[in-house]
C-alpha cells in the first residue's frame, strides 16, 4: 500500500485492477476543508489519462512491478521470441504487446519488458538505436541548402524522415521516443 501523500512521478499504483503511473500531482491545502491530492494518471496497458482527486493520506495498493532483460533472438510468425538475459529461458510477445516501438525492433537487441504479475504491461527499448537505410531518393546537389528532409525506410521497414545529403546504405541514429533523425553513425 502506499500513501497519496506519497505520489511522485513514474510512481504505479493499481486502481480499478488495471496499473496506473502518475504522471504529475499538486498536493492542495485549501484554507477551509481537508488536504487532497490532485494527480493526472496514464493507464500502462491503454495510455489513457485520467485525472484523479484523492483524499491526504488515503492508501492504495501500489503496483508491484517487474523489468526483466530480454534480448530478441528471431521472429517467427507474428510472435517475437526473446530470451531472459539472466535465466536464459525464452518468451514470446505478440506485435500488440510490444506496440509501436516494433518498428525498431531487431534481432540481438536487448529490451526492458516490464510485467506486472504474469502480464506483460510495456517493452523498453532503448532511448537511441543505430539502423541501416535500405532505400530513400538521392540527394540533389545544391538542394540542401533549405534543410529540408526526405522518407528512407530502414532495414527493419520503418519509415522516418531523414535529411537529404543522407544516401542508401549509411547507418544512422534514431530516436525511438520521438521517432527522429539523430545522426550519422
Amino acid at each position: 500500500m502506499i500513501s497519496s501523500n506519497d505520489f511522485r512521478p513514474g510512481v504505479s499504483i493499481v486502481l480499478d485492477g488495471s496499473v496506473w503511473r502518475v504522471i504529475d500531482f499538486l498536493h492542495v491545502k485549501p484554507g477551509k476543508g481537508s488536504a487532497f491530492v490532485r494527480t493526472t494518471l496514464k493507464n500502462v496497458q491503454t495510455g489513457k489519462q485520467l485525472e484523479k482527486t484523492f483524499r491526504a493520506g488515503e492508501s492504495l495498493p501500489q503496483a508491484t512491478l517487474e523489468k526483466l532483460t530480454m534480448q530478441h533472438t528471431y521472429k517467427e510468425g507474428d510472435e517475437f521470441i526473446f530470451m531472459d538475459m539472466e535465466t536464459y529461458e525464452e518468451g514470446r510477445l505478440t506485435t500488440a504487446q510490444i506496440g509501436d516501438r516494433v518498428k525498431y525492433l531487431k534481432e540481438g537487441m536487448e529490451v526492458n519488458v516490464i510485467r506486472w504479475g504474469e502480464q506483460v504491461l510495456e517493452v523498453e527499448l532503448p532511448n537511441s538505436v543505430v539502423l541501416e537505410i535500405v532505400q530513400t531518393d538521392p540527394g540533389v546537389k545544391g538542394d540542401t541548402a533549405t534543410g529540408g528532409t526526405k522518407p528512407a525506410t530502414l532495414e527493419t521497414g520503418a519509415t522516418i524522415m531523414v535529411p537529404l545529403f543522407i544516401a542508401q546504405g549509411e547507418r544512422i541514429k534514431i530516436d525511438t521516443r520521438e521517432d527522429k533523425y539523430l545522426g550519422r553513425e
